[in-house]
């Protein structure tokens, strides 16, 4: 049975290869501190459930301790000249796109098919996290169409993507780490002092000042924290069904979808957002840190709008 262990697991493995070849990569001007770093976080993969917690937070703490002292810097990929990536390039053509495409359509495929193979008891994907495990599947999927398609090998291709994963550097884990901080916020009670907070300060009893607070509220959590997973929590449980729902007798489903919705929106508008906003922006050497972020207000500030109107109209009775 395929498990979402396995996939850290993957993803261990991955980390541990890149962590030694920065450590044999004589050229790399910060190579100690960003094998480490890479090293670290392999380690957390592959064996963190079965460390001691200490050992597991000492651990955490001296990725964080690597990043903040700009321990992690990039290093010598051998990477093709622009000149030889732009004849490839057009040689193949749109089937570049190809690999791309084929993760959401493998994933969708995964979940619809595979979640349904089993042998009596025995069953090829756990009952929980399929998504994560059929994403996975996916992306090895098009890793083996991208070789037959570009014709490199596999070692060159993992070797490569150690210089996308530099340039990301440390905003790798934000995600993850502003993914976890929402269920933080939710054992600590947050949902409920914002719901006080809030109760105190703001009309609630009139539904469209409590639409309001839910989604702009969903807005600035997302903003705050990055991830509007995080955010998701601390708002619904604080005004979504303590307000919408209980007082106002909103519809749950409409106002989860929609109020994710908004959330996203948020998303565009924060550096915080590490991986949609800063990574593109080191990627593509932009001068300007906020340049995505500039492109995309526009876009998401109707969106925010139109989301709030949607739930007044489709959520509530």
């Amino acid at each position: 049975m395929l498990e979402l262990t396995h996939v850290y697991w993957l993803c261990g493995l991955y980390l541990a290869y890149v962590a030694l070849q920065t450590l044999r990569d004589r050229a790399h001007g910060k190579r100690i501190g960003t094998a480490a770093f890479w090293g670290l976080l392999s380690a957390a993969f592959l064996a963190g459930d079965r460390l001691p917690p200490t050992v597991m937070g000492l651990m955490v703490l001296a990725i964080a301790g690597l990043a903040g002292f700009g321990a992690v810097g990039s290093g010598d990929y051998r990477n093709a000249t622009a000149a030889q990536r732009e004849t490839k390039a057009l040689a193949l053509g749109n089937r570049l796109f190809a690999p791309a495409l084929l993760i959401p359509l493998l994933t969708l495929a995964g979940v619809l098919g595979l979640k349904h193979v089993h042998w009596n008891e025995w069953r090829l994907l756990a009952g929980e996290q399929t998504a994560v495990i059929c994403l996975a599947l996916a992306c090895l999927g098009a890793l083996l169409a991208a070789l037959k398609i570009t014709g490199e090998r596999l070692p060159d291709a993992v070797h490569g993507s150690r210089g996308i994963l530099d340039a990301i550097g440390w905003a790798v884990l934000l995600p993850v780490l502003l993914a976890m901080l929402g269920g933080l916020f939710n054992k600590a009670g947050i949902g409920d002092l914002v719901a006080e907070l809030l109760t105190r300060g703001l009309p609630l009893q009139h539904a469209w000042v409590a639409v309001l607070a839910y989604g702009l509220g969903m807005v600035l959590f997302t903003m705050v924290m990055g991830n509007a997973f995080a955010a998701f929590p601390v708002m619904t449980l604080g005004i979504g069904l303590p307000i919408l729902v209980a007082q106002h007798g909103a519809d749950p489903a409409p106002l989860a979808a929609i109020g994710m919705l908004t959330g996203y929106c948020g998303t565009l508008m924060t550096p915080m957002a590490a991986n949609f906003n800063i990574v593109p922006v080191a990627l593509l050497e932009l001068r300007d840190q906020n340049a995505v972020i500039r492109m995309q207000v526009m876009t998401a500030l109707p969106l925010i709008a139109c989301n709030l109107l949607l739930i007044y109209w489709l959520a509530l009775p």
